[in-house]
């Protein structure tokens, strides 16, 4: 299998920065794509910020275009989001993804999975 952890979060004024960081552990045989979610009560997960793993290639949401940039360690199977000049509306708890294949070169399967969630306060 294949664990997700989060780690950051937090408080912060309107205007300030937070960083998320996810590793990816387990028996991985290759990452395809990881991506940062949120979510708030009552609402869809939307997608805040993507990128393709191997390639490099970034995706964001019109509402964070700017202000947020995902990054990569490709060794170590971890991503970061570099959260800027944060506002109110960006308060939600902010899940990980990985699309991985897991397993062997000679056994492996696809699966997806997701962080524990971390919350993210941005206050007025």
């Amino acid at each position: 299998q294949v664990q997700l952890a989060e780690h950051g979060g937090g408080v912060v004024q309107a205007g300030g920065s937070l960083t998320l960081s996810c590793a990816a552990s387990g028996m991985i045989y290759r990452i395809s794509m990881m991506a940062w979610y949120r979510q708030n009560p009552g609402k869809e997960r939307e997608l805040v910020a993507r990128m393709d793993f191997g390639g490099g290639s970034t995706n964001y949401a019109d509402s964070v275009q700017g202000r947020f940039t995902i990054s990569r360690d490709y060794a170590s199977h971890a991503v970061t989001l570099q959260m800027n000049s944060l506002k109110p509306e960006d308060t939600a708890v902010y899940y990980c993804y990985a699309d991985t294949l897991y397993g062997s070169v000679r056994d492996y399967r696809r699966l997806e999975v997701w962080g524990q969630g971390s919350l993210v306060t941005v206050s007025e």
